[in-house]
This record gives C-alpha cells, sequence and structure tokens, in this order.
C-alpha cells in the first residue's frame, strides 16, 4: 500500500483501487488531492494492472471541487491559481487514456467534477441510494475543466443535459442508469460484493485485449468513423492484437472452441498468454 495523505493507493496482483479521502469534505478534490492523483496513476499505470479501481471514503465519492482550495484562495494569484489547477487537467486526461479498464465504485454523493471522474471511466457501478448533481450554476458559473464534455457525452440527450446543468437538480444512482452516467446501480449494502464480481471477471481477461477494445471503441466513436471505415481499422487493429499476444486468440481461444472446451457466449478461454 502506497502512501499518500488524501488518497489511499492499493495495488495487489492485477488491481488497483484508488480511494478518494478527504470525507470530512465529502472527497472534495483539493490542488494537493489532484497532485498526488497525478502520481498515483502513474504509480499504477507503471504497475500494469488489469483494472483499476476509484471509489470514495465515508459516505461521498466526490463532492465535486473543493471551491475554496482551488479557487477562492488563489484567485488574486493567477500563477498560483494556474499551478493548484493544472494537476486537475493533467490526472483527468491521463484517466481517459488510461490503460487498464476503469471502475468507478460510486458509494454516494457524486458532484460536479466527481461526475466528470465518473463520466472519464469505462465502467460505473453505483449504489441506488446515491445522489448525484451540477450544482456548479447555483454558484453562478458553468461546469468547467471538462465536466461539460463529459455531460455531452455521457447523457443520451441534449434535453437531458441542458436540464440538469440549468436547473441543477439532482437525481440517484438508479436514475444515473438511464441518464448514461452509470453501468448499473444495486442497493448500497451490494455495492461492494457486486463491483468485486465484475472486477474479478476482468481480471480473468487478457491486459493487452482489454487494452485494444477500449482503444478500438475509443477511436471508432471520437473520429465518428463511417461503417467501411471502421471496419478496416477494426482489421487493423485485429493484427495488432494478434501480433503482440502471439495470435493467442487464434492458437488458444479458437482451438479450445474447436474442442468444444468452452462455450464464448457463455464464459471465457484460460489465457495461454495472460499478457
Amino acid at each position: 500500500m502506497s502512501k499518500y495523505k488524501y488518497i489511499i493507493v492499493e495495488i495487489e496482483n492485477d488491481i488497483a483501487t484508488i480511494t478518494f479521502n478527504r470525507p470530512e469534505k465529502k472527497n472534495a478534490m483539493s490542488p494537493d488531492l489532484h497532485a498526488e492523483m497525478c502520481v498515483a496513476l502513474d504509480e499504477v499505470a507503471a504497475a500494469k494492472v488489469k483494472v483499476m479501481v476509484l471509489t470514495g471514503s465515508g459516505n461521498a465519492f466526490v463532492g465535486g471541487m473543493d471551491l475554496e482550495k482551488c479557487f477562492f484562495d488563489n484567485w488574486d494569484d493567477p500563477e498560483k491559481f494556474v499551478e493548484g489547477i493544472k494537476p486537475s487537467f493533467e490526472w483527468m486526461k491521463h484517466l481517459k487514456t488510461f490503460p487498464a479498464v476503469t471502475v468507478a465504485k460510486v458509494n454516494g454523493w457524486c458532484f460536479g467534477g466527481g461526475m466528470e471522474v465518473v463520466g472519464l471511466c469505462d465502467i460505473a457501478i453505483v449504489a441506488e441510494e446515491s445522489t448525484w448533481g451540477l450544482s456548479e450554476v447555483n454558484f453562478g458559473i458553468f461546469p468547467g475543466g471538462g465536466t461539460t464534455w463529459t455531460v455531452v457525452n455521457n447523457m443520451p440527450s441534449r434535453k437531458q443535459g441542458l436540464y440538469y446543468t440549468l436547473t441543477a437538480d439532482t437525481f440517484n444512482g438508479k436514475e444515473a442508469v438511464d441518464l448514461g452516467w452509470a453501468s448499473k446501480a444495486v442497493p448500497l449494502a451490494e455495492l461492494d460484493a457486486h463491483t468485486d464480481k465484475i472486477v474479478a471477471g476482468l481480471v480473468k481477461k487478457g491486459r493487452v485485449v482489454m487494452q485494444k477494445c477500449k482503444e478500438v471503441y475509443e477511436r471508432i466513436d471520437n473520429l465518428n468513423m463511417e461503417f467501411p471505415e471502421a471496419v478496416d481499422y477494426e482489421i487493423a487493429k485485429l493484427f495488432e492484437l494478434s501480433r503482440l499476444t502471439d495470435d493467442d486468440w487464434i492458437r488458444s481461444g479458437l482451438q479450445s472452441f474447436k474442442k468444444r472446451e468452452y462455450k464464448p457466449g457463455l464464459e471465457e478461454y484460460k489465457l495461454t498468454k495472460d499478457v
């Protein structure tokens, strides 16, 4: 376990867990926390884990930015202000392209910048009782620092995105699924067990193949590829994956299927090269 002041970093085998740890502030993100996250993500990436889980301590995931420390305290000193806020952009950009599968485990309050963190993760398992909201308009600004980008790219419609941005109305974990922020919602009492089950399934799969799944999805989505172009890109990435894994999907996966040793729609084969 690594030692940080505002986050807890645990790395065990193929799984890393980062816990935002400012429970007295509902885990609001301060400049110091942002700086620690920059270091932590580098540490986790270097460990080459397959899955990274982000969660919060106490009754919150992330209650947004620490408004006093991130904005008010440094506003009159432009150089200090930029110095304090810059790490937030650095680690969130890293999170968006992180090599491991990123799982947000939302245990409670999730506001503003916390919603941005969830929006940048690959998978979000959330407590039905969790409370979400974009409160920025209530104190006279709009969701910034990438938060509006995640609203546009997670919510399924302009009407929903603008409704919650303009009204600052809150919603719960069940509604978060319908609104595009969550993969699954479960009762808070079941959140740990359900997330552990999802993570346990992910770590059985190949690290490189999951990276390529993410890369292909992101590239096709971001470039809004037409179908023929997407097909060409997918085939090229398939050959890249095959090269990196010594054709394991052919040599092991399809060979096992041919022998009727596993059913690909219901289970996975055991990797011969667990990369």
